[in-house]
């Protein structure tokens, strides 16, 4: 008997050695990816300093950003909790204490940050809407930032991402997927179409708009990202409800948000969103093929 326990000593003893020898392999991936280093190379990108361009950038702010880093754009504390995984806060993009402003020192650290998904050292940020915004085009970048060099100072400290040792661990299986600095095209130089109500417009302005994000890659709607969210992610497409809609009734949705939860689309931003730019989304969304419900 003594030599059976022994041996069961044995086993669960090099089992939890190769579990925490796994855990700490896992552990240092996860930290060497959230601590890379990436070098791009300058955009060139000029920022105006006309009234003009500064209100055009409001408007792109007030229809992109504020959602995530509230209407003051002094970031939120705790924008996304992953329960004992990470909490994640959305920056502060003013001159205020805790702002940006204090660590971005030239123009080009707010193209790395926005575009490229890295911060003034080059090492990576977790800003989802990377994803989307490298798709913005210079001039829309340049408008963007030249507005939020003029906003007021708010005071507010946030932490951006952490993420704790199981999280870590967690991040290196590839169950975070991928980072922003690790997914985005980080293309200089790019252009957009021009503004109208046309579909390649609307495509423009869906795929800056972050809407793949929740509503998927094909906008055939499925579970929503938060696990905690048991309502699904509509079809956009034109197998799904919006495909009877008519344009008036899409433009009247997107104004008054309807029947749409604010907490889980951000309607107050899109009504912001002029008439032309509603038309375009509504056409680009019709051009798509009709998908089934994910």
């Amino acid at each position: 008997m003594k030599k059976v326990l022994k041996w069961i000593g044995i086993v669960l003893g090099s089992l939890a050695g190769l579990i925490l020898l796994a855990g700490t392999v896992l552990f240092a991936m996860g930290n060497s990816r959230l601590n890379k280093t990436y070098d791009f190379p300058p955009s060139g990108i000029v920022i105006p300093t006309d009234a003009a361009s500064i209100e055009y950038g409001k408007y792109r702010v007030e229809t992109l950003c504020a959602d995530c880093h509230a209407e003051d754009l002094g970031g939120m504390n705790g924008w996304a909790v992953v329960g004992p995984l990470a909490t994640i806060d959305s920056a502060n993009l003013t001159s205020g204490e805790g702002g940006i402003a204090e660590e971005f020192a030239t123009d080009e650290d707010y193209v790395r940050a926005i575009r490229h998904g890295i911060d003034p050292e080059g090492k990576p940020i977790y800003m989802p809407a990377v994803a989307a915004f490298q798709y913005l085009s210079d001039e829309d970048l340049a408008a963007i930032i030249a507005y939020l060099k003029t906003v007021p100072p708010v005071d507010r400290k946030t932490n951006g991402s952490q993420f704790t040792v199981l999280g870590k661990i967690i991040f290196a299986t590839g169950m975070f997927g991928d980072l922003p600095a690790e997914a985005a095209s980080h293309q200089n130089n790019v252009t957009a179409p021009a503004a109208g109500a046309t579909v390649e417009y609307g495509e423009y302005l869906v795929n800056i708009g972050d809407c793949r994000a929740c509503h998927g890659q094909e906008l055939a709607g499925g579970s929503y990202p938060d696990p905690a969210v048991t309502q699904p992610v509509p079809n956009l497409t034109p197998g799904g409800e919006l495909g009877a809609w008519t344009e008036e009734q899409f433009i009247t949705i997107m104004r008054t948000g309807g029947a749409l939860n604010p907490k889980l689309m951000p309607v107050k931003e899109i009504g912001k969103l002029s008439d032309d730019e509603l038309k375009a989304i509504f056409m680009y969304l019709h051009s798509l093929p009709a998908m089934e419900q994910q």
